[in-house]
């Protein structure tokens, strides 16, 4: 053979750049207020600027209205835990709820939203977490068998099914102890999830001042949806009313709940309340796991080494006790950088009672103060690599001082969601269920693009190969 004209020097294998996890294009930098309407009904993530992941504050204006969103950490600290009472939840974002969460907890301030937490506080206390695992174990149990019937030796499937099915029946069976297929629970499952699918979690209201005239832009099917399912629910409650009465109640956390009294006042929820409550913890509870999970089961197909790290730390699970949680390291560090990327509650709106001063800029009375954990997550005059996917971030000076200061997936300070705790049980036991007896990865061309809904959800779902553990040889 000839030797080549030229030496060719060195040569080195290169490797192959790491896929980034998906984002959604940002808008154009300048459109007008009608475009950015369009914009926003499709989806409230796209529809911002891309300064706003590298800003520590940007002001939206009309000639009656102000709004501003802030990332900078010490600003975030000042609104949700040095002076909440100053910065209450806007009246705005119950524009598109109240059908469905009425006066809830969610969407309360002052003195009714105190009460409401000290009544449901006490039942998401962390000594109550391992009290509920039984039946967050039954749940994820159930879903196995149910993706073990539909995969066989290998399928196509939309996770975001998936885990909305799974995670509504966490939340009947810790709520209500009854399975998912329960009649009831499996209708306001239904119903719930086509709700989800017509109202975003903000409505455009919160950012732009709409005249009384113009639609607040619910979709076919909001108002009915809503009215069935508070309808269902209160069959629930009152059912569960006349158990506790006649002492033939579970101990679960809808007895709980309906049985404690608010320590100052001695008052208890009435029925119309605990509806209000419940379909709350529907919405935190099943519909922000749903999305957190799913994300995660696409990001555990997208980088295949962190999935084999994770099915085999689930091995821990063949110990069925609330013990094994502790084991679970590497899934609690996965499940929480799918939260940093992609928080389920991409926004939060508080307004501002009195006149104060941001950045040498005075933010008038009445002004929105616009929270954004899925920019603050990827911001990036705070985060190392804020786009990329890196559990092993949890574990450096960066990341722990992100977590203190530019991580809110579940807000923070007194309105902190009650149910943190329960989620971040929750969402690990899950996914390391799933790992340990399924082989995820990605389909070809179905790459699935972030936006919000009631959530953040995949435009047109989240797909992905799954295949029994026992097959993957043989597939």
């Amino acid at each position: 053979m000839n030797a080549p004209d030229h030496d060719p020097g060195p040569q080195f294998e290169t490797e192959a750049p790491k896929p980034q996890p998906p984002k959604p294009t940002a808008r154009p930098v300048r459109v007008s207020l009608w475009r950015y309407v369009r914009l926003f009904r499709d989806d409230i993530l796209s529809a911002q600027p891309a300064k706003l992941y590298r800003a520590w504050m940007a002001e939206f204006r009309a000639p009656s209205f102000r709004s501003f969103l802030i990332n900078q950490p010490d600003l975030i600290k000042r609104v949700l835990k040095e002076q909440p009472d100053d910065f209450p939840k806007s009246d705005r974002i119950a524009e598109g709820l109240k059908p469905l969460l009425g006066d809830s907890v969610f969407l309360t301030n002052g003195e009714t939203w105190k009460r409401q937490r000290r009544i449901i506080d006490p039942a998401f206390e962390g000594g109550r977490l391992k009290a509920t695992y039984p039946a967050m174990r039954a749940a994820a149990d159930s879903a196995i068998v149910r993706l073990q019937a539909q995969v066989g030796q290998g399928a196509r499937v939309e996770v975001e099914e998936v885990t909305s099915h799974v995670a509504a029946d966490v939340i009947f069976r810790t709520l209500f102890s009854i399975p998912i297929e329960n009649e009831v629970a499996g209708e306001v499952f239904t119903r719930f999830r086509n709700y989800q699918r017509s109202q975003p979690l903000l409505n455009l209201a919160a950012f732009v001042p709409l005249p009384k005239w113009m639609p607040r832009f619910f979709r076919r099917g909001t108002r009915p949806n809503a009215k069935v399912i508070r309808a269902l629910i209160s069959d629930l409650t009152e059912a569960r009313m006349a158990a506790i009465k006649a002492g033939t109640a579970p101990e679960d956390l809808a007895t709980k709940i309906m049985t404690t009294a608010d320590p100052e006042t001695g008052e208890r929820f009435d029925a119309q309340e605990m509806v209000d409550q419940v379909a709350i913890f529907f919405l935190a509870g099943h519909e922000t796991s749903a999305s957190a999970l799913a994300w995660t089961l696409y990001l555990m197909a997208l980088y295949p080494d962190w999935q084999e790290q994770l099915a085999q730390e689930a091995e821990a699970l063949a110990d069925e006790s609330f013990a094994a949680m502790s084991k679970l390291r590497l899934s609690r560090d996965v499940f929480r950088e799918a939260l940093r990327l992609y928080p389920p509650v991409p926004m939060m709106v508080r307004e501002a009672t009195c006149p104060v001063q941001f950045r040498n800029r005075t933010v008038p009375k009445g002004a929105q103060i616009v929270l954004s954990p899925w920019h603050l997550h990827r911001h990036e005059r705070l985060w190392d690599n804020p786009d990329g996917f890196d559990p092993n971030r949890w574990q450096t000076e960066n990341g722990k001082q992100c977590q203190r200061e530019a991580y809110i997936p579940f807000s923070a300070g007194p309105r902190v969601c009650p149910g943190a705790g329960f989620a971040m049980v929750e969402g690990p036991l899950i996914l390391s269920l799933i790992l340990r007896h399924f082989k995820l990865s990605c389909v070809w061309g179905a790459a699935p693009v972030p936006v919000a809904h009631l959530t953040v959800r995949s435009k047109n779902g989240i797909w992905l190969q799954v295949t029994p553990r026992g097959k993957v040889d043989q597939a």
